[in-house]
């Protein structure tokens, strides 16, 4: 790696903020021969901007021995972060890779079958003649020869080992703060009905510790590997065999990767199995041995699985992201030792003043306090839309459960053609319809405190319906709480909320407020306040409760008291869902003969939102 051609790699004609001043900083933190550094850069630093100058300072073909590790990747959790990569004009030189899942074969008969499904993986021995112009291996080829290939971390964890995409001299990772939960996902193994195929003909025995997982998992993954060695003895492959056959050579490598850990004296992994109940059948069964129900097998802080898939892939590494809270702490959940890493602190350029804090806590949204504090919430969501009567609002919900009660209460109170809700299945489509219509209306969210960009109009106002603490009923964290780790409990729930106060306010010149409705926010600024940023500390000690507007739902929906009119509850595009008095039980608007008020905003045609973390009800 060469330090000092950072400012020549940097692919902006000019610098903003404190670019500058941070590219001179981590250029200072590689020559001191750290092969590791950690960039804390806040919303709208340009953070991708700056990866791509430290990508840039990779050693070059020319420049070493043949054998020696030349060109950098780039890597993100995120695939909007990867499609905003691809679409950005100053990043062009960024080589985007993805999964073969994402193209479709350009044969003629084939032209809706994903390459991972098309003939030249259903067909032994089958000679693809326009290979040299299937798109996917035309990327590929393309990444693994080019100085800077970019891929999601899923895609780059999954090919580590490959001799295609070998180790590299630099390896930026973006967006890096949950580098050890992703890890510690795509390690878990989960054997179910939806994972492993042939799950109806197994005998589940009951699994009370991690040995018994452990057998259970050896003889399972030689019974996948006979299933896999039939269907590889057979000369054509139907569609759905295709799949059974690449989950089973997954799931051999997941469970073969689980034994091995478990059995090494010197890994540092800690794996807890948690198991559901078994259908009623199978637990009648009359077998000797009792039955069980799905498995979930998960490790704790996956050192050696970050180090095969992450840390053996490169030679120096950069970091980034706005919230690597604890340095220490980081360091030790990744596996790395942080006398041996540098952290580079890029200092925040947008004014307080322009992203307020606003305390219109009502009570406690715990699972035993929820049902007295959310209908109080959804009053305080009505008269902030008074307050916000031509703007549109983001409510992030934290669950499918509180998003549905909030939808119906809002209603009930007579504001649901302002309302607008989203489901699993359609969370993107609704959100590029809510971004791309001109009313100013109130998105309810599950999930999207992060990746996620609303600048200027597309959002002015946010509310925080709840502390975004972990589920104190998955086994990680319990087992985490048991042995005292609150201070990660609690560091946890501050990162994301300070990744979500980010999605409104994305330019110095940009503005909008965040509003908090559960009190458990506050007792968490007081509990996490050492960790906090100095740029959010600020945000917090500003913060101040408002005067809202009585409670009046017409006048959130820009009628006067006594008038009439109003907006209608069109949607707007696929994916849209508004809820309302006229709408049905599942959100689908029905006719309104109440016409449309005039407004005028601004449309954004980003890229749509993905890589979510799934949420429970």
């Amino acid at each position: 790696m060469n330090p000092e051609r950072i400012f020549e790699a940097f692919p902006a004609p000019s610098y903003r903020g404190n670019q500058q001043a941070a590219l001179r900083d981590i250029r200072d933190a590689f020559a001191a021969d750290n092969d590791v550094v950690l960039v804390r850069a806040p919303t709208g630093s340009g953070k991708s901007l700056l990866a791509r100058a430290v990508a840039g300072c990779a050693r070059r073909a020319d420049e070493g021995d043949p054998s020696d590790a030349t060109g950098a990747y780039y890597t993100t959790p995120q695939v909007s972060q990867l499609d905003d990569v691809a679409a950005d004009d100053l990043l062009a030189d960024l080589n985007v890779i993805r999964g073969k899942s994402n193209y479709t074969c350009i044969l003629p008969e084939e032209r809706d079958t994903p390459v991972n499904q098309a003939p030249c993986v259903r067909e032994r021995g089958y000679d693809c003649s326009v290979k040299h112009r299937c798109p996917y291996f035309s990327d590929r080829a393309i990444a693994s020869n080019r100085e800077i290939a970019a891929m999601t971390l899923a895609y780059f964890m999954q090919t580590a080992g490959s001799e295609v995409f070998r180790r590299r001299d630099v390896v930026v990772v973006d967006e890096a703060h949950g580098l050890a939960e992703w890890a510690e996902m795509y390690a878990t193994i989960q054997l179910g009905p939806r994972t492993v195929p042939f799950w109806d003909d197994l005998r589940v025995p009951e699994v009370e510790t991690v040995d018994r997982a452990v057998r259970y998992a050896e003889n399972l993954a030689g019974t996948c590997s006979r299933r896999k060695d039939d269907l590889l003895a057979q000369d054509s492959l139907s569609p759905a065999e295709v799949r059974e056959r690449d989950r089973l050579q997954e799931l051999i490598g997941e469970l073969e990767w689980f034994v091995s850990d478990y059995r090494d004296p010197q890994s540092p992994t800690t794996w807890l199995v948690d198991q559901s109940e078994p259908r009623a059948r199978d637990a009648d069964d009359d077998g000797d041995e009792p039955r069980g129900g799905p498995l979930t097998i998960k490790p704790m802080n996956p050192e050696k699985y970050l180090q095969h898939t992450v840390w053996d892939r490169g030679n120096t590494f950069a970091l980034l992201s706005a919230t690597i809270l604890n340095k220490a702490a980081f360091c030790r959940q990744v596996g790395l030792d942080p006398d041996d890493v540098a952290l580079v602190d890029v200092g925040h350029t947008f004014p307080v003043e322009n992203r307020p804090l606003y305390d219109v806590t009502q009570g406690k949204m715990t699972y035993e306090r929820r049902d007295e504090t959310t209908p109080k919430i959804a009053r305080t969501i009505v008269r902030l839309m008074q307050r916000h009567p031509d703007e549109k609002g983001l409510v992030h919900a934290h669950s499918y459960d509180i998003q549905e009660r909030l939808a119906d209460l809002l209603a009930d109170f007579g504001v649901g053609d302002r309302i607008r809700t989203h489901d699993r299945d359609g969370r993107d489509a609704a959100l590029e319809a809510w971004k791309a219509a001109d009313d100013p209306d109130v998105f309810l969210s599950v999930k999207m405190e992060e990746a996620l960009d609303l600048k200027g109009d597309l959002c002015r106002w946010q509310v925080l319906c709840k502390a975004p603490f972990l589920n104190t009923g998955d086994s990680r964290v319990a087992h985490r709480l048991e042995e005292g780790q609150w201070a990660w409990y609690y560091r946890t729930a501050l990162r994301t909320v300070i990744q979500a106060c980010g999605r409104v306010v994305r330019a110095p010149d940009d503005h909008g407020a965040t509003y908090l409705a559960d009190s458990s926010l506050v007792d968490l600024f007081d509990r996490a306040r050492t960790d906090m940023p100095d740029w959010f500390e600020e945000q917090v000690d500003r913060m101040e409760r408002p005067e809202l507007p009585a409670f009046e739902p017409r006048a959130a929906l820009g009628e006067s008291a006594g008038g009439s009119g109003g907006r209608s509850g069109v949607g707007s595009g696929p994916g849209s869902s508004r809820r309302g008095a006229n709408a049905d039980a599942d959100g689908r608007r029905t006719d309104r003969s109440s016409t449309r008020s005039s407004r005028s905003r601004r449309s954004s045609r980003s890229s749509p939102l993905a890589d979510v973390w799934d949420t429970d009800e």
